[in-house]
């Protein structure tokens, strides 16, 4: 993954299979593992893998030296700490471990349920009074690797390697391990760095007097991508105001004085600057004065003026030392909130003088506004880059922490400023091991400063292995954040067409998250690496370029001239040909038009984190990266017809090259209705598949497994591209479409049981629990596993070491394992609690994180075998979904004149409403290359209406000896007739999805009760109760059923007798009379009412208990409920 090897990007999606082949079932050496890994499934994940080794290589050293040295005083000297440099080890094991390697892999990790993590050592230079004292190397804790970076053990493995490590041979890693569970960091869209986007926002109006909607928002990004977000408003009377956040704050500044203070330049200077382009405009040229006026009025003439006055004014909110002066702190105030990406303070007054242009000109509505929601003004925020600002802040936080030790406990230390002492207070400070820990086990990011980001919940997800496709999609997932969420418009969801090629159309979730959770498509990549730009402008000058002034924010800009289009052709030769620029180089022209359209200028790209994607580029005949901004001035055609000379200046490699991956193994796409292939991309991620090929060397909580899954016959040419044989998901299926018998109603499906015992769709569950004896028995060192040798009942079912011996059955109230209490001989066994009966597959015995611990932790897996049972979901790969309705005998279905029975019916009605064209495409085409033994192309667009599929597989099915429309005559299995109508059959690739019965029925006879209202609890664990709501409770009231409404909400929930006093009419009054003590146990006691003070006007009656206890607490609160009993 070296630099050099992006240059050369053009070879992945050229050499794509031209079209699916059976050859993993027909030559030999299928499972033989390869010398390299598949590189089209590697790239899966490449996004996170590069951005995270670029973030703890040279982003880790430019975080470094961007974090301020801490400075503070103790006992009259002044200390000063800084970090030099610092260095992430690859995961060892624990110091005064037993141990033969000292590597730690990720396999051991996850059965161990720990975390895979690196040690963290940083060089803190100290100096007393600025006199320099030296280096400590200091540990800071250990950080989390993600799996597969340069960081990472099995970086670099062959296929071979892997397994011998217990890992998959195309394990493509980009996750980290915590607590053995996979996380991923999601990718989150963000505003595009550096780039001030003009926008209205009438909720600013509400900021203050005389604000108006217009504004200018631009989100800065340092080099180690500590990022912060400012605007500029414009207000009524024509002055603008520059507004940024510190630790969470809102602050506002006149524009005036942030320019004032940034250079050292005249009044006239800066007005000249900033009127630029607009010199005869009345209008703006006096705003531009009013703005430097209100900075004089304030008696700020010089530069050293206003930045005591703003020293002044902000030193309360900065923690700074008190030694420092007011302009210090106006400086370090303009260095760390305003523009942070520029250097030099020049660069930052040219830049928000451009900005300031801008944004008069969008207020008087001669340019457009941006739209943020449009994927041309963003970017994503890469797993690297939120490691990275995340460590950062640990680290500064670090240095804070040492200072308060030194607060606490620097006076108490003898002797002079030694390293030993200095050490000693390191040690104390706080390390980063649990906040990375929590950061990624729960995804919640607790920061002072919110890093510049919108939401600080839902950062991370784990990785389900439910299936491989479900797998990838983590890692090919862009999420927009978690507070448009909550939003209420929709303007947000919306598809909006400059996003073609970049994110998929198909691939986003219904419901919810719809439109904010999207998927990148198939040949989508992420710019990961940083380039210094320095070369930029010199090449520019050179290609004849004059009024160039760098505006670092990695974009020039000048007055538009006639040399434009001659440029942009020699800037394209200089990527493609030349490699003079990096190839992700970005180059947009926004040429000035007579009417109002975006901000004109030539703009270069160069930074991290953009989207980019190849299209052939036909002038050249190459292909070239193209990024968000510049698709909108450029012209790509799709098909050869579609290309104008002259006009067209590049075309898509391939006509899907809009759909994500999991979108590209829907078979022909472009024959359904839209919201189809939407369903079948999130079924595609239920499926019992084949999720891994190491069972025995996982430990996850619940994997799925289809025992024979197979290798589909119709499939696009993209499901060998990722070589998805090694991942197969469903079965080829006999289809007939028939209604038959009625038991096929409403999406249900009716399967051969014959089908069905030879095997069809079995699978299982492997579950895995985790005993913990540290945990069992708190405290006591001395319990181990085992048994007591002469115990008959317990030795039949376990082994001498209190475990279950494996392949053996287990059934509800089996023991599970037992375990001995070393001094006093006691034992205690565990029963299998689960009313399913299950194998036990294998036991792992785990150790501590030392290798010294006992024989405490087991890992015992076990395997439930689930075969296909009345009620279970299938779908077919269309967004057909229907659930089994009944295995109906192979003598009783309609069978061809070959005596073949169908091993489905499926509903003809499922088709009309739903349009799911492809799905009978499939059918003919699986038809026809079952016969003559093909594997057939299902990639979308590649028939059309002159070249239709009917016809191409007609012909085939013709020269099978079929029916040219894919139907036959059957005859019924009843009565042994021919069937009147031509029934259409054909082979479907169905899939067996999780969403099974057994894991979802509800049952409840007797069982607990809620304590204070004594009603059932609700709850499929606990053996709950099904809640019998109120609009239930209305049905039944209008059907008359009065009989069992009394029995659901009375008899049934919480009935009890309470004694009431007719008289008085109370519930709570009545009570049982104190015996003397005289009186023998056995003797009748009366029931008193203690307000009438009489026995016999007590009654009893059956109320629900809920209305005792309502009554209870309405007297706590002084409210007396009478009943009047009749």
């Amino acid at each position: 993954r070296d630099p050099g090897a992006g240059m050369d990007f053009s070879a992945t999606w050229s050499n794509l299979p031209k079209g699916p082949s059976l050859q993993n079932l027909t030559e030999g050496g299928f499972g033989v593992l390869k010398e390299t890994q598949h590189a089209a499934v590697q790239d899966l994940t490449k996004a996170h893998i590069e951005s995270f080794d670029q973030a703890v290589t040279e982003g880790l050293s430019r975080a470094l030296q961007a974090i301020p040295p801490l400075e503070f005083t103790v006992k009259n000297d002044r200390i000063s700490l800084s970090f030099v440099e610092a260095t992430i080890y690859n995961p060892v094991v624990a110091k005064g471990s037993v141990c033969r390697e000292m590597r730690v892999f990720p396999a051991e990790c996850r059965g161990r349920r720990c975390s895979y993590k690196g040690k963290l050592v940083a060089d803190v230079s100290w100096s007393v009074n600025g006199v320099p004292k030296g280096i400590i190397k200091q540990s800071l804790g250990q950080v989390p690797i993600m799996v597969k970076s340069k960081l990472c053990n099995l970086h670099g493995m062959s296929p071979k390697e892997l397994v011998e490590h217990h890992e998959e041979a195309e394990e493509m890693g980009g996750y980290f391990i915590v607590n053995g569970i996979e996380k991923v960091i999601r990718m989150l869209i963000m505003p595009r760095r550096n780039y001030p986007i003009a926008m209205s926002r009438p909720k600013w109006k509400s900021r203050g007097q005389g604000y108006t909607q217009y504004g200018i928002s631009m989100r800065c990004v340092k080099e180690e991508h500590t990022a912060i977000n400012m605007n500029l408003h414009y207000l009524e009377n024509g002055t603008v105001m520059l507004n940024f956040i510190y630790q969470k704050e809102l602050f506002f500044l006149p524009l005036g004085f942030a320019l004032k203070a940034l250079v050292d330049f005249t009044d006239y200077q800066i007005y000249q600057e900033l009127i630029k382009g607009r010199e005869d405009n009345s209008f703006y040229k006096s705003c531009a004065s009013e703005m430097l006026r209100i900075v004089m009025e304030e008696g700020c003439t010089t530069r050293s003026q206003v930045l005591n006055y703003l020293g002044e004014r902000f030193r309360v909110k900065m923690n700074l030392p008190e030694w420092y002066t007011n302009e210090q702190c106006a400086n370090f105030l303009l260095e760390e909130c305003v523009c942070i990406h520029l250097k030099s303070d020049v660069e930052k007054f040219y830049l928000l003088c451009l900005m300031t242009r801008k944004l008069f000109t969008f207020a008087k509505q001669e340019c457009m506004e941006e739209n943020p929601d449009s994927i041309m003004c963003q970017e994503v925020l890469t797993p690297g880059q939120l490691y990275l600002m995340f460590l950062k802040e640990r680290l500064a936080a670090w240095l804070v922490s040492v200072k308060l030790s030194f607060d606490k406990r620097g006076t108490r230390l003898g002797g002079a400023w030694s390293a030993e002492n200095m050490m000693k207070i390191f040690n104390m400070g706080s390390d980063v091991t649990k906040p990375f820990e929590y950061l990624l086990a729960t995804g919640n990011l607790s920061s002072k400063t919110g890093l510049g980001m919108l939401q600080n919940t839902g950062l991370c997800v784990v990785a389900d292995k439910l299936n491989f496709i479900r797998y990838l999609s983590h890692f090919r997932c862009v999420h927009r954040g978690a507070a448009f969420a909550k939003m209420r418009t929709t303007s947000v969801r919306k598809l909006l067409p400059e996003s073609w090629g970049f994110l998929c159309p198909v691939h986003t979730p219904d419901g919810e998250p719809c439109g904010l959770m999207n998927h990148m498509t198939a040949s989508c990549e992420i710019v990961a690496q940083t380039l210094p730009t320095t070369a930029l402008p010199a090449l520019l000058c050179s290609l004849g370029e004059h009024s160039v002034y760098t505006t670092y924010f990695r974009s020039l800009m000048s007055k538009v001239s006639l040399q434009w289009m001659v440029l942009l052709l020699w800037l394209t030769h200089c990527v493609l040909r030349e490699k003079k620029i990096p190839p992700w180089t970005e180059i947009v022209l926004v040429p000035k038009t007579s009417k109002a359209s975006l901000y004109p200028g030539l703009f270069l790209f160069t930074t991290p984190c953009r989207m980019v994607r190849p299209v052939c580029n036909l002038a050249l005949g190459k292909q070239e990266l193209i990024g968000t901004f510049e698709q909108l001035y450029i012209n790509v055609g799709i098909l050869e017809d579609e290309i104008e000379p002259g006009v067209t200046t590049h075309q898509e490699l391939f006509p899907h090259s809009m759909l994500s991956v999991v979108a590209n193994f829907i078979p022909y796409s472009d024959h359904n209705q839209s919201p189809r292939n939407m369903y079948q991309c999130q079924m595609g991620k239920q499926t019992m598949g084949f999720p891994l090929h190491s069972f025995m060397d996982r430990s996850d909580n619940k994997l799925y497994r289809l025992q024979t899954p197979q290798s589909p016959l119709v499939r696009p040419y993209m499901y060998d591209h990722y070589n998805l044989d090694n991942y197969p998901s469903g079965t080829n299926a006999i289809v007939a479409v028939i209604s038959y018998t009625g038991y096929d109603m409403e999406d249900a499906m009716i399967v051969n049981k014959s089908s069905w015992e030879r095997g069809f769709a079995h699978g299982s569950i492997y579950k895995t629990e985790l005993v913990d004896l540290a945990d069992k028995a708190k405290g006591e060192d001395s319990v181990v596993f085992g048994t007591t040798p002469g115990d008959s009942k317990m030795n039949e079912k376990l082994d001498a070491d209190g475990l279950p011996h494996i392949g053996s059955t287990l059934q509800y109230g089996d023991p599970f394992y037992s375990y001995i209490n070393l001094n006093t001989g006691q034992t205690f066994t565990t029963y299998y609690k689960s009313q399913e009966a299950c194998v036990v597959d294998n036991i792992k015995i785990c150790s501590n994180e030392t290798g010294s611990g006992r024989f405490k932790r087991v890992c015992i897996t076990i395997r439930v075998p689930r075969n296909p049972t009345i009620g279970d979901k299938f779908a077919s790969r269309h967004g057909q979904k229907g659930i089994l309705s009944r295995l109906w005998p192979a003598e009783d279905m309609p069978f061809t004149e070959s005596g073949m029975t169908p091993d489905i019916l499926f509903n003809p009605h499922g088709f009309p409403s739903r349009m799911t064209i492809g799905m009978l495409i499939e059918s003919m085409a699986g038809k026809s290359g079952a016969l003559h033994g093909l594997c057939h192309d299902a990639t979308p667009f590649t028939f059309s209406e002159e070249n239709s599929a009917l016809e191409y597989f007609g012909e085939m099915l013709r020269a099978g000896g079929y029916n040219y429309y894919g139907t036959e005559r059957l005859y019924s299995g009843l009565s042994g007739l021919e069937l009147e109508a031509d029934i259409f059959i054909g082979v479907v690739y169905y899939q067996r999805l999780r969403h099974m019965v057994s894991d979802k029925f509800q049952v409840r006879t007797t069982g607990a009760r809620d304590k204070v209202t004594n009603q059932p609890v609700g709850g499929r664990n606990i053996q709950g109760g099904i809640r019998f709501g109120e609009m239930e409770r209305d049905a039944l009231l209008a059907h008359g059923s009065s009989f069992l409404l009394h029995d659901r909400l009375f008899n049934c929930s919480d009935r009890s007798v309470a004694q009431v006093c007719v008289d008085c009419g109370s519930l709570l009054s009545p009570l049982l009379e104190k015996p003397p003590p005289y009186w023998s146990a056995m003797r009748h006691r009366k029931t008193v009412c203690t307000l009438c003070g009489k026995s016999d006007s007590i009654d009893s009656v059956s109320v629900p208990y809920v209305f005792r206890y309502f009554v209870a607490e309405l007297a706590a609160m002084n409210i007396k409920v009478k009943l009047d009993v009749k």
